[in-house]
C-alpha cells in the first residue's frame, strides 16, 4: 500500500538512518561548545545578579535617608528623630544593605533651616569577594512657622 502512495519511501528512510547514525564528522561538537560557553554564561548570570544587588542596596540606602529627612524636618521634631526613623527603616528593609549599623545613619541640621541625612553601607555580595561601598544622602528644609 505504501509503495503505491510514495514510491521512493525506502530511499528516504535509508537516507534518514544514515544521517542520524552515520559517521558525521561534527558529531559530539555540541557538548564541547557548551563546555566552552558555560563559564561565560555563568559569569554573566552572577554579574547581572550582583548588579541588581548593588542597585537594591543603593535604593534601600536612599529610601532610609529620605525617611530620616522626612522625620527630622517635621515641625518641632525632637533631636534624633531622623536617625531613629532611618534606623527603623533599615532594620525592616531586609539585608540588601550590609554594614550600615557600624557607623549608623547620620542626620545633621544646618542653621535650623536644612536637614541632611546620610546612610553608609556595602552592597550584599552575591559574587564572593565582591562588594561595593554605598553612600546615599538626602536633603530637606525644616518646617517652621513664618510671619506674614
Amino acid at each position: 500500500m505504501r509503495r503505491a502512495l510514495f514510491p521512493g519511501w525506502r530511499r528516504v528512510v535509508t537516507a534518514t538512518r544514515r544521517r542520524l547514525t552515520g559517521g558525521d564528522r561534527e558529531r559530539g561538537a555540541n557538548p564541547v561548545e557548551l563546555a566552552v560557553m558555560m563559564p561565560l554564561i555563568l559569569v554573566l548570570l552572577f554579574a547581572s545578579v550582583q548588579v541588581a544587588a548593588v542597585f537594591l542596596a543603593r535604593s534601600t540606602a536612599l529610601h532610609a535617608a529620605q525617611s530620616g529627612v522626612n522625620a527630622q524636618r517635621s515641625y518641632q521634631a525632637p533631636n534624633g528623630a531622623g536617625v531613629d526613623s532611618a534606623t527603623h527603616f533599615l532594620q525592616v528593609a531586609g539585608g540588601w544593605l550590609v554594614g550600615w549599623d557600624s557607623a549608623g545613619p547620620t542626620c545633621v541640621i544646618i542653621d535650623e533651616i536644612e536637614v541632611t541625612c546620610t546612610v553608609h553601607g556595602r552592597s550584599l555580595s552575591v559574587v564572593p569577594g565582591v562588594d561595593f561601598a554605598i553612600r546615599q544622602t538626602a536633603h530637606g528644609t525644616v518646617e517652621r512657622v513664618t510671619e506674614p
